[in-house]
């Protein structure tokens, strides 16, 4: 492969020409894919249908604790499903509470609350001034979005292969008691797919910030989603919280949203009681209850957690060939290039490319011109402001293999004229 930045000009112009060829074809064929979310596919969520037959008007409606789930009440979730996400969560199942379809309503609803009443015994974030979260970047845009609402400072923390850059999180949650937390993905983050290692994690339950009512917000969606039978483990961060008497400081979020159906699945969140005190109360006067209905459907459908590892099973042998059709074709096109990395996942959702500096946008608008959607350049960072212009978010979850490698081939395209086009300007 020949090293681009190393190209005269002539060479570079060459190149340019036979590139936009093939991109000219391309936009021939009048294209529509899709990349831009991560959403399951329709194959993934057939995998479920069979929970749809589970309830009928002759079932029995009552959890194993003897509540009828067609009734009002048991406003924290069914017992059943509560000792299945603190298995899934690692945390006691008396922490967790069992909500609706969304995660991201609960992680919304719980800035919200802190923002309206507080926590820890501190007056509500609303009446403390500015206040401001640290958002590790690249990373999850609708978290960026939920602080964004709120009106708090959102800054920027690096991160690597490890996970956050923990000397810069030490430094500012210790000097700064206007940061209240840190949104986190830690097991395959969107978009990196990247793990924190034990030394992340066992320093981020060691944290002594400035505010006493600093929270981590500890979104763990992507926990059981591997894709092969050498998974990424993540350390128990509860457990280490414990070592250190922070275990206020978290608060655990997941969902079957992309486990069972996408837009009728169930989500949960976990904290310690003193936080869970806090987010009942508001919940208490803002629901009488969830869909138990859906919780039983859930909970009969996987039966246990080990029923619910062996569905997760089948959507990786789904997933597998979609991560392995964007891999191979980025490394069959660009490998060697110099002008773009990428990583390579061993779960979630996302694959992660960085092409040059002051690329990204050019390259997600020629594939759109194209008839290949992509989630906007920026949006992993707050704001929509990537610095360096750089990074792109790829979702192959949704698209058939068939679809993928198309809209790869023309990825990999619009990366090399791009990039070509930039050196070009640069001579």
């Amino acid at each position: 492969m020949l090293d681009y930045l190393s190209l005269s000009r002539e060479e570079l112009e060459k190149l340019r020409l036979g590139l936009q060829k093939e991109y000219d074809a391309f936009q021939a064929q009048n294209l529509k894919l899709d990349m831009s979310r991560g959403k399951p596919g329709f194959d993934q969520a057939d995998l479920s249908r069979p929970m749809l037959d589970v309830l009928n008007s002759n079932s029995d409606f009552k959890s194993e604790s003897g509540i009828d789930c067609r009734n009002y009440g048991l406003l924290d979730g069914i017992p059943e499903l509560k000792k299945m996400f603190g298995e899934i969560l690692e945390v006691p199942a008396d922490w967790v509470f069992v909500g609706g379809n969304s995660s991201l309503n609960m992680m919304f609803d719980t800035i919200a609350c802190f923002m309206e009443k507080g926590v820890s015994g501190c007056k509500p974030w609303s009446r403390q001034g500015a206040v401001k979260f640290l958002c590790p970047v690249p990373g999850y845009d609708r978290h960026f979005g939920v602080t964004e609402y709120f009106g708090i400072e959102m800054i920027p923390v690096p991160t690597d292969a490890n996970g956050p850059d923990m000397e810069e999180v030490e430094q500012l949650v210790a000097s700064d008691e206007q940061i209240k937390g840190i949104w986190c993905v830690p097991k395959y983050s969107n978009p990196l797919g990247i793990t924190y290692s034990d030394e992340v994690v066992r320093r981020m339950a060691a944290l002594q910030p400035a505010a006493k009512d600093f929270r981590i917000m500890w979104d763990n969606a992507y926990c059981i989603h591997d894709l092969n039978d050498r998974p990424d483990k993540l350390l128990n961060l509860l457990e280490e919280c414990r070592k250190n008497g922070t275990e206020d400081m978290p608060v655990f979020f997941c969902s079957t949203s992309k486990i069972s159906f996408p837009g009728a699945g169930v989500a949960a969140m976990a904290a310690s009681p003193a936080n869970m005190n806090v987010l009942k109360k508001r919940y208490s006067f803002q629901t009488i209850g969830y869909d138990k209905l859906n919780q039983l459907r859930h909970a009969r459908y996987f039966k246990d957690y080990q029923g619910l590892m062996e569905h997760m099973k089948r959507h990786a042998e789904i997933l597998r060939p979609k991560f392995e059709a964007v891999l191979s074709n980025l490394e069959k096109s660009l490998l060697g290039k110099g002008i773009a990395s990428w990583t390579h996942p061993n779960g979630g959702y996302f694959v992660s490319v960085n092409v040059l500096s002051g690329c990204a946008e050019r390259v997600v608008s020629l594939c759109k011109e194209a008839g290949v959607v992509l989630t906007p350049a920026g949006a992993t960072y707050p704001y929509g402001k990537d610095p360096n212009d750089s990074n792109i978010r790829l979702a192959p979850t949704f698209p058939p293999v068939s679809e993928l490698e198309t809209a790869m081939k023309l990825f990999c395209i619009c990366v090399e004229l791009a990039a070509v086009e930039k050196l070009l300007s640069e001579q």
